[in-house]
Order: C-alpha cells, then sequence, then structure tokens
C-alpha cells in the first residue's frame, strides 16, 4: 500500500512536471518586437493578398508590426524586420558632366522601409535575411548610380547653383526602384562638390583676365572701358539670372499644377470609393436590423407563452402552498387560542382559590399578632403599676450619667484647643462656664423628650425632703 502511494504521488509530481514544461515552452513562443520592428512568420498555411494593382497572390507567410503574436512550435519560425531610418553616405568618385567635365559630389539620404502592408512585403521578400545592411548596402549602390546618372545629365553650373533641383532629380529618378523593394526616400542633400582639374577655381577666371587686359592698354580708358563693361557684365549677369529664376518658377510652376492634378483624380477616386463602401455598409445594416427585429418578435412571442404558463403554475402553487395552508393554520390557530383560553379561565381560577386562603391565613394571622400585643401590652402595663416613685427615680437618675458622658465625649476627642485673646486662666474658666452651661440644660431637654421633670423629682427625693423641712424651720 505504501508502494502504491509513492508511485502515485511520483507520477503526479512527473505530470505537474511536464505541464510546467510545456507553459513554459508555450511561453516563450510568444514573441514581441517594438514600434520600430516588424515580426516575419513563416512556415504556416498559404494565404491570398492583394497588391496594389489589383492582382492577387498567394504567400507562406503574416506579419505582427510593431506588436506580438503567438509562434506555433515546429510548424513557424520568426524573423525581424527592422522599420528604422537607415543614414547613407554618398560620395562619387570623378563622374563627367553634361559638358565633359569631371567632378567629385558628396551627398546624404535617409532611407526606410515604407510602412505600407504591401511595402513590407516587398521588403520582407528581398531584405529578410540581410536586414539592415542588405538594406543600406543596396540603397547606396542605388543612390549612387542615379547620382552619377543626374549629373552626366546637368552642367558644373547648374549642380553648384541648383542643388534642391539635383536633389528632387535623384528622388525622383529612383522611386520606381525604391517602391519596387519596398523603400522610400525620406530626404537627399548634396553636401560638397569638388574637382581635381582646377574647374570651379576657373569658372571667375575669364572675368579676371579682361579686368587685366583693359588695365595694360590705357589707364583711363581702361578705366572707363573697364566701368563701362563692369556695369554690361552686371547687366547680362542679372538678365541671365532673372532668365534662369524665370525658367525655374516656370518649370516649378508646371510642376505644381501637374501635381495638384493628380492629386484631385485621387481625392475623387478615393471620394468615389468611400461613399462605396459606407453604402455597402449601410444597406447590410438595413438588413441586419431587419433580421434582429424578427428575432425579437420571435422573442417576445415565446416569451409572453412563457409568462402565461408561469402565470398558471403559480395559481396552481398558491393554491396548494398557500390557501391549503392557510386554512390548516387557521384551524390549528383557533383550537390553540381555544385550548389557551380554557387554560387562562382555569389558571384565573386556581389563583382566586389561593388568594382566598393566602387571605384567610394572612387575617389569622394579623389576628394572633395582635391578640400577642395585646397581651405584652397589658403585663407591661400591669408591670408598671408596681413600680413605685422611687423606682423610677432610680432609674432617672441611673441615666443621668449616660446623658453627661454624651455631652462631654466630643471635648474627649479634642487633642489640642488654643485660645486666642485674653490670658490663659480666664480661657480655662471659659471652658468650665460652657460645659456647666450644657449640664443646666439637661433636665430642660429631658422633660421635652420624656415629659419628666428632673427638678420636680429631685425635691420629691426623701433626703430632699428632709433638708427642705430643716431649711423651713
Amino acid at each position: 500500500m505504501e508502494f502504491s502511494t509513492v508511485n502515485l504521488l511520483i507520477l503526479i509530481g512527473a505530470i505537474i512536471l511536464v505541464l510546467v514544461l510545456i507553459i513554459i515552452a508555450f511561453a516563450k513562443q510568444y514573441k514581441k518586437v517594438g514600434p520600430n520592428e516588424v515580426l516575419i512568420i513563416s512556415g504556416g498555411r498559404m494565404k491570398k493578398v492583394k497588391d496594389p494593382d489589383g492582382t492577387m497572390r498567394k504567400i507562406g507567410y503574416r506579419m505582427s508590426i510593431g506588436g506580438g503574436t503567438f509562434v506555433k512550435p515546429f510548424i513557424e519560425q520568426v524573423q525581424v524586420l527592422p522599420l528604422e531610418v537607415y543614414t547613407l553616405d554618398i560620395k562619387t568618385p570623378e563622374v563627367i558632366t553634361v559638358k565633359g567635365v569631371n567632378i567629385i559630389t558628396e551627398a546624404t539620404a535617409q532611407v526606410k522601409i515604407n510602412s505600407e502592408e504591401y511595402m513590407i512585403r516587398r521588403a520582407a521578400e528581398q531584405f529578410l535575411g540581410s536586414g539592415a545592411e542588405g538594406i543600406k548596402g543596396v540603397s547606396f549602390s542605388v543612390l549612387e548610380g542615379y547620382v552619377r546618372a543626374v549629373i552626366g545629365s546637368m552642367t558644373v553650373e547648374e549642380i553648384y547653383q541648383n542643388r534642391d533641383q539635383f536633389a528632387e532629380k535623384v528622388i525622383e529618378k529612383s522611386l520606381k526602384d525604391f517602391e519596387r523593394m519596398g523603400l522610400e526616400v525620406l530626404s537627399f542633400a548634396l553636401k560638397d562638390i569638388n574637382d581635381t582639374q582646377g574647374y570651379l577655381d576657373a569658372l571667375g577666371q575669364p572675368r579676371i583676365a579682361q579686368v587685366k587686359k583693359d588695365a595694360a592698354i590705357a589707364q583711363a580708358e581702361t578705366d572707363k572701358e573697364a566701368t563701362i563693361k563692369a556695369s554690361q557684365a552686371r547687366k547680362d549677369g542679372d538678365v541671365a539670372k532673372l532668365k534662369a529664376e524665370t525658367e525655374i518658377a516656370k518649370a516649378n510652376r508646371d510642376f505644381e499644377a501637374q501635381r495638384s492634378e493628380y492629386q484631385a483624380d485621387i481625392n475623387q477616386k478615393r471620394a468615389l470609393s468611400d461613399l462605396s463602401y459606407e453604402l455597402e455598409k449601410n444597406k447590410i445594416a438595413q438588413k441586419i436590423k431587419k433580421e434582429e427585429s424578427q428575432v425579437k418578435l420571435i422573442e417576445k412571442e415565446q416569451s409572453i407563452k412563457i409568462e402565461e404558463m408561469e402565470i398558471a403554475r403559480k395559481e396552481k402553487e398558491l393554491d396548494a402552498s398557500v390557501i391549503k395552508v392557510a386554512d390548516a393554520a387557521k384551524y390549528k390557530a383557533k383550537a390553540e387560542a381555544e385550548a389557551e383560553s380554557y387554560r387562562i379561565k382555569e389558571e384565573a381560577k386556581a389563583k382566586v382559590e389561593a388568594q382566598k386562603l393566602e387571605g384567610i391565613a394572612e387575617a389569622e394571622l394579623i389576628k394572633a399578632r395582635g391578640e400577642a400585643e395585646a397581651e405584652a401590652m397589658s403585663r407591661k402595663a400591669e408591670s408598671w403599676k408596681d413600680y413605685n416613685e422611687a423606682m423610677i427615680y432610680k432609674m432617672v437618675i441611673d441615666a443621668l450619667p449616660e446623658l453627661a458622658r454624651a455631652v462631654s465625649e466630643p471635648l474627649n476627642k479634642i487633642d489640642k484647643i488654643v485660645m486666642v485673646g485674653g490670658d490663659g486662666a480666664s480661657g480655662v474658666s471659659k471652658i468650665t462656664e460652657q460645659v456647666a452651661q450644657v449640664l443646666a440644660q439637661l433636665p430642660t431637654v429631658v422633660e421635652s423628650l420624656s415629659g419628666i421633670d428632673l427638678k420636680k423629682l429631685m425635691e420629691k427625693l426623701p433626703g430632699q425632703k428632709k433638708d427642705e423641712e430643716k431649711s423651713d424651720k
């Protein structure tokens, strides 16, 4: 039994361990990237995609742009395609211009993978294996080639004076190639132009030579001629410059007009597409609302039937569980009320009888107590008759010391008396005098409390009578 329990525990532990490992393995299969990367998951089922030209084709991969997704183990594999911006420094060797002048150019460009989904698919199909280095290498080669082509179609002066036009031509000529690769050129700028033959330095030499020639003929005529020619040269230069600027403005105007026409056509097609989409969306929404109304109507009819059946069931249940139970409870309450009434009546009768008996017993007890007290009072009266006056006098005289002790008891509790004013002898005599006054008031107090006049009592004493008779004689 113990062996089988151990085996069972081991089996449970193994199962738990396997489940944990499976969970960890599945958790590791959830891949995620940042907003500047794309996950390319290949190996799954083929699916159809639609290119911008309307053609449908099948691909065997899926994408997750700047997020996360679960990669099926043993079936799919995942690769990361960067969407970052790459800066390219392009420097051409000596390239011949349209007039046969060799020049060297330096430029910089920023390229990246286009964020459109179909463009990402193109870039993934061409650069997923090579990654960032492949993108930069191909972009560099393409831009360098088109830089050479544009240099060969322009003069040195045009390149030097119209760098923006040079950059636009490079971007325009390379646009289709980059689109076929899923890339886009964000910016292009021509940084520097130079040559090894001193052509750029020599552009000003004809004018310098002409000035020197005029100076050698004659000082005065040279100055005059130089002034005239300088003015004429400036005029010709301004005219040429204005003509060139006019040509540039005309070209820009034609370009902007053509671009506006293209943009208007695009906006019109986009508006028609949006309106068609909204119309179809509204039609589908109306159909859905109609079906929902039919479903709600059927649900309400079924609900009404169910409520009717529930009402009938509750009526039967009320009849069975409430009305009959109420009748039974009513009969039971009535029986209990009659029983309780009978019990209360019997208890009341018993209480009346008990109170009656208690009253009789109490009356007998009071009667006996009264007779006993009357008998005691009678005997006490008879005993008082036997007392003579001498005995009464003796009792009163025996009580006088107790009265005197009670009067003087507060003085016994005084530890010390401090007399203020007068001499000591007069103070002590005052205390004695006050005590004597209190004792002198005792007969009056005794008479007010007991009705016995102590003075008369003392006069009736036998010794007192003899003293009085002697005094009379």
